[in-house]
């Protein structure tokens, strides 16, 4: 059962934190617009930033099923709302022909496009959800204009119209969350309509504050060497930056194997979790790991009780 609105800011940081997303206070405050307004929210920013993430916590923090269109180059109507079961309506066409076949095609027409013979698709999943849901839209900057056409009317009064049954309007509010890689251009119609948030990879500070979150066996002073490592290779011109999901897997990765130091060797071995083009394991291993022989720490900020000079 949904949670009832959200009171505050706060209250919407704090639930998120709880399942174990640590929103900062502009996430955390179109979160709260979001839910009281009852408008979409669209999220831009790099990959792997946690603009998913984001709407799968919503989900959990507000007891909401997830509903997820995940977005692609061609995706149509047909994959996003809904389309009609073709063999289904055949059968009941020759069921009635094989009847005493008085009955008129108007009768027939009218009896195959009911709801019946309707194969919901997540758009139409969420719109006729009798529950409240959270809807995640995902990377809408892989489709094309025709398709963002196409979803105004459902972001503007969530509802959706089917030529043969009418008017499907929403029978719950659903939080909508459109995630963008900002791959192109969205269309101003589309952003009118939504709010706006934009996410970027996160500080030193905040994620390690992410990294013991996730995996608090870490010891502290490794956690920051680890962020810091990560922060040193995201400055690379590389194809894929690491993302925040891989820095908590590269420090899950770091306990299983036992690691006490991310020295050079360390690094080499576990370098994959990080890097997954060959391309930038090349880069990555020339300006990285040699940086890493020896004790020294990368620069920037130091761990805890450490000094230099």
């Amino acid at each position: 059962m949904p949670d009832p609105q959200p009171q505050s800011v706060a209250q919407v940081r704090e639930g998120l934190g709880e399942v174990g997303y640590l929103a900062d206070e502009p996430a955390a405050l179109v979160s709260f617009l979001a839910q009281r307004l009852g408008k979409p929210v669209l999220v831009e920013g790099p990959a792997g930033v946690g603009k998913t993430e984001l709407a799968k916590a919503l989900s959990r923090s507000t007891g909401r099923r997830l509903v997820r269109l995940q977005c692609y180059e061609g995706l149509d109507e047909a994959k996003a709302l809904y389309e009609w079961n073709y063999r289904k309506q055949l059968l009941r066409i020759q069921a009635e022909s094989a009847g005493d076949g008085e009955g008129s095609w108007e009768a027939t027409r009218g009896d195959i496009f009911g709801e019946e013979f309707l194969l919901t698709r997540p758009l139409m999943e969420a719109i006729s959800a009798h529950d409240a849901v959270v809807l995640l839209i995902d990377e809408i900057d892989k489709t094309d204009q025709e398709f963002e056409a196409m979803l105004l009317e459902v972001l503007s009064d969530f509802q959706i119209s089917i030529p043969e049954l009418g008017v499907i309007e929403a029978r719950t509010q659903p939080i909508v969350v459109l995630t963008s890689n900002n791959s192109r251009e969205l269309t101003e119609a589309l952003k009118r309509r939504c709010l706006y948030l934009w996410l970027d990879y996160p500080s030193v500070e905040r994620e390690l504050e992410i990294v013991r979150l996730h995996a608090p066996e870490l010891d502290e002073a490794l956690a920051h060497r680890l962020v810091e490592i990560v922060h040193m290779v995201r400055q690379l011109d590389l194809k894929k930056p690491p993302s925040i999901a891989e820095s908590i897997d590269w420090a899950r990765t770091l306990l299983l194997i036992g690691a006490d130091d991310i020295d050079r060797a360390t690094f080499e071995q576990s370098m994959s979790i990080l890097v997954k083009h060959r391309s930038d394991i090349d880069l990555v291993a020339e300006r990285v790991s040699v940086k890493l022989e020896g004790d020294g720490v990368p620069g920037g900020i130091m761990p805890p009780g450490s000094s230099r000079g």
